[in-house]
């Protein structure tokens, strides 16, 4: 049996995968409002049933878990256990996954050939890569379990608050989504798996690869009621409909894969005049959503375990941003992920009896520091300056031998200093320790995306022999 189906296998899937959620999803749902002891009474045995299930059909996890008595791991407690990078996953790809039949080259065939729908592998699987904007790849499997507990925990909270209103008509409320236009991103995959209408909600896809007056159209020509994508290219769309070029009225706005700056925020739910629903959404499989209007976000608890590290992987308490997150998937036996790092920085809030799933401020990815010589600049020095130039919506910083060079997207209808601006970025620059800084500011009409994930990386370091 070759490992890679057809279309005909595609459609055979996302209906499995569509009757499972509609077993699924009422549980899911109920999980929302669980307390702080039955999700860890729940996570107990899904930890317990993932070590096992690794231990015995994955040989990466068997050799890193050897010697540990896995029945004294307690989810709350997890340092007994090897910390597992994007690295060493890739590395050793075949001996990781659990389904002995699969390997790195024919995951990569099936990631190769996915367009517009993912390439399902033995007429069970799907794959999707990620790394677009940390720049180290990696590639990630779901079974059926995995995918319904995914799109599950990105989809149950907005479902249950549509189904309180009895706002969900038949064939699913659309929802235009301008993201990936592939099915190699998880926002891609996101319309083929809604497409035939069984599920509460439609996704429409807009590639945001498309040129920018392009997706204004569809946007227009679909109308669709709620509107999903990258907050950069929201913020821009707002700028757009408060201009008056375009005439789109969704009742909620929904942004995703990028961090949601309060100047997002504020330019989005000003230009759109509708609620902001932010979401955190990783390949790995930790996800979670805010309330509408609302900068925290609740994670999937129950699906995930997640410690909040610093550099020295050591916990850092509510109120103190993490340096990276480390993740426990619990329903993915196919791809056992045990202590996986995320390098995205998170900070906790504190407990409340009324919320038993951990919930967070989501800080963002942590971008390269650029070096030169024995000199360091971080990001936030570059960023702290930009940041302060509303009329620019989206950027690019690229390293250069002794500065940086600066691409701005601006607000339509404005315009840039670029002069004044580049004299501030090298005086930042040279506030590091960088004499002699030299800083260039470009004022592009759009920026280079991956083409599988639509993402941009911010800051691009030089490249060093």
């Amino acid at each position: 049996m070759d490992a890679i189906s057809t279309r005909t296998g595609f459609a055979a899937l996302r209906e499995r995968l569509q009757d499972r959620q509609r077993t699924d999803l009422p549980a899911q749902i109920e999980a929302l409002g669980w307390s702080a002891e039955r999700i860890a009474e729940v996570r107990r045995a899904r930890l317990r049933a993932l070590l096992g299930h690794a231990v015995e059909h994955s040989p990466f996890h068997a050799r890193r878990l050897a010697g540990i008595d896995l029945d004294a791991v307690e989810p709350g407690d997890l340092t007994r256990l090897p910390v597992m990078t994007k690295a060493e996953l890739m590395a050793a790809y075949g001996d990781v996954v659990t389904d002995r039949r699969l390997t790195r080259r024919s995951v990569e065939e099936a990631i190769a050939a996915t367009r517009t729908e993912p390439v399902p592998l033995f007429d069970a699987y799907i794959a999707m890569a990620s790394g677009g904007s940390s720049g180290l790849r990696g590639v990630f499997l779901f079974d059926m379990a995995a995918l319904s507990a995914f799109f599950g925990g990105l989809t149950r909270a907005a479902i249950a608050r549509l189904r309180a209103r009895d706002a969900i008509p038949p064939g699913g409320l659309p929802m235009a989504m301008v993201a990936a236009g592939t099915a190699v991103h998880a926002t891609g995959c996101a319309a083929p798996f809604t497409a035939n209408g069984a599920f509460p909600l439609r996704v429409v896809p807009v590639p945001v690869s498309l040129p920018f007056g392009e997706i204004v159209a569809r946007l227009e020509e679909i109308g669709a009621p709620g509107l999903y994508g990258y907050p950069s290219v929201l913020a821009r769309l707002a700028a757009e409909r408060r201009a008056g070029r375009l005439r789109l009225s969704p009742m909620i706005v929904t942004s995703t894969s990028e961090t949601l700056t309060p100047q997002l925020r504020a330019a989005i739910s000003a230009g759109f005049e509708a609620p902001v629903v932010d979401t955190f959404g990783s390949t790995e499989g930790l996800v979670g959503t805010s309330p509408p209007d609302d900068d925290v976000i609740v994670l999937n608890s129950d699906q995930c375990v997640v410690e909040l590290v610093d550099d020295d992987l050591r916990p850092v308490p509510p109120g103190t941003p993490s340096t990276r997150v480390l993740v426990t998937n619990l329903v993915n036996h196919l791809q056992p992920l045990v202590r996986y790092e995320l390098t995205d920085s998170f900070v906790a809030v504190e407990p409340d009896p009324a919320h038993g799933h951990q919930r967070v401020r989501v800080r963002g990815r942590i971008d390269p520091t650029f070096r030169f010589g024995d000199t360091e600049v971080p990001p936030g020095v570059i960023r702290g300056v930009l940041l302060r130039r509303p009329e620019i919506v989206e950027y690019q910083v690229r390293q250069r031998d002794h500065g940086i060079t600066v691409d701005a997207v601006l607000a339509a209808g404005t315009s840039l200093d670029r002069d004044g601006l580049a004299e501030r970025l090298a005086a930042a620059l040279a506030g590091t320790g960088l004499h002699g800084a030299i800083a260039d500011v470009r004022v592009v009409g759009g920026l280079t995306r991956d083409a599988q994930t639509g993402k941009v990386r911010r800051f691009v370091p030089a490249v060093r022999g």
